[in-house]
């Protein structure tokens, strides 16, 4: 890692809240005090570097990712470079948002941060606040291998690099023929009480992509990109299958609290069947957490996944600069290492890839599918703590 970069550490987190506490009008010192070193800055002097700041949040896989990517970009294109800002997991990604928003809505530019990673949630919210460039094949010719359909979904205003996929996790031992619809799977469940579980929607993404697809099971395949409230009236069928089926999960209708609590029944083997993040599975596999017994599998209709965003500050001067490290990261070189870090699926279309990492996704990726219904994913988790959590 090049010392130059900048990382946040824990307490720098607390003083970023700080930086948002005093707004924008601090100007480059009080950015200072949040990055450590201060902000990126580009030289209008012919033959220097362009620097921007790009903020990320994540694990430890996710900074080790970048510390592998930014350097490889940067031995590629000498004249620019790459201000990495690491926010760990846990410490908070909002305030970095809401510093963008301060410092739009003050008119004070970017507020030095030009490239922002997160999730699905935070892209929506800078679309509603226009805070996101909206990105083009023009600037960004690599986008020709993102699949259509995703960059619709965000109306091009981020770009999905990474994804996972949730997906049938199993005991090989017990199943030996595994449900390949979902149907199945619900058929399955019944005639095997106990054996099945998944996780409180509220508290994590493998849970709450079983809750989903249940209830988009039977509605119109264009419903899961359809953020419009009025698709909440289609959900009585779907909220009756899931408390039907109450009485046949783990422990009677006990959900465990996160991704991992249905990991680790898994892995306890108190359960044989569950749904989970692909890339959960594994590296909790290669790291030997999980038995090699555990298989993976995907259903019909697909469960859906969650793509992790980069999004261009609207605000940003470096925009050149940025597009041509966006570009790099869409490049089947770089996603290669995505998959290798992250051990989830490509941003580009996994048939851009090589044949190599095409067949370490055979009967995974199949089916997989990305919904983006916005907030009605927080009208689900209300109303399944309502009427399937308490009953």
């Amino acid at each position: 890692m090049l010392t130059k970069k900048t990382w946040l550490t824990m307490f720098s987190s607390v003083m970023l809240s700080a930086v948002l506490l005093a707004g924008c009008g601090g100007g480059a010192a009080t950015s200072n005090s949040a990055t450590g070193t201060g902000p990126a800055t580009s030289s209008g002097a012919s033959g220097e570097k362009t620097s921007f700041n790009f903020y990320f949040t994540g694990s430890q896989n996710v900074k080790d990712l970048w510390d592998t990517l930014v350097p490889m970009f940067e031995e590629q294109n000498k004249e620019v470079d790459v201000n990495m800002v690491y926010i760990p997991s846990g410490t908070g990604a909002e305030p970095t948002y809401d510093r963008i928003l301060a410092a739009k809505q003050a008119g004070k530019g970017s507020g030095d941060i030009d490239l922002y990673e997160d999730g699905i949630n935070f892209v929506n919210q800078g679309t509603k606040d226009g805070v996101w460039e909206q990105l083009s094949k023009d600037a960004i010719p690599n986008l020709a291998n993102v699949k259509e359909q995703t960059m619709q979904d965000v109306d091009s205003y981020a770009i999905p690099y990474r994804s996972s996929a949730v997906v049938l996790a199993y005991d090989s031992t017990k199943v030996t023929n595994p449900p390949t619809t979902l149907d199945e799977l619900l058929t399955w469940i019944k005639a095997n009480p106990g054996q099945f579980a998944y996780n409180d929607p509220s508290t994590g993404g493998s849970g709450s992509s079983f809750v989903q697809t249940v209830i988009y099971k039977d509605l119109p395949e264009e419903d899961i990109h359809n953020s419009d409230p009025a698709v909440m009236q289609k959900w009585d069928s779907g909220f009756a299958t899931l408390k039907d089926l109450g009485q046949y999960v783990y422990g009677d209708g006990i959900y465990p609290k996160k991704n991992q609590g249905t990991l680790d029944l898994l892995m306890n083997s108190e359960v044989s069947i569950i749904p989970a993040w692909s890339d959960m599975v594994l590296q909790q596999l290669n790291e030997g957490l999980l038995p090699d017994t555990v298989k993976m599998q995907q259903i019909t209709p697909g469960f859906n996944g969650g793509p992790t965003y980069l999004m261009v500050n609207k605000e940003s001067d470096k925009k050149e600069a940025i597009n041509q490290f966006l570009d790099f990261v869409l490049s089947p070189e770089a996603q290669a290492v995505v998959v290798d870090k992250m051990n989830g699926f490509p941003g580009i279309e996994l048939g851009k890839m090589p044949q190599e990492t095409q067949e370490k996704f055979t009967g995974v990726a199949e089916g997989f599918r990305t919904f983006n219904i916005g907030d009605l994913s927080t009208e689900i988790n209300k109303r399944w703590q309502n009427e399937v959590a308490a009953q």
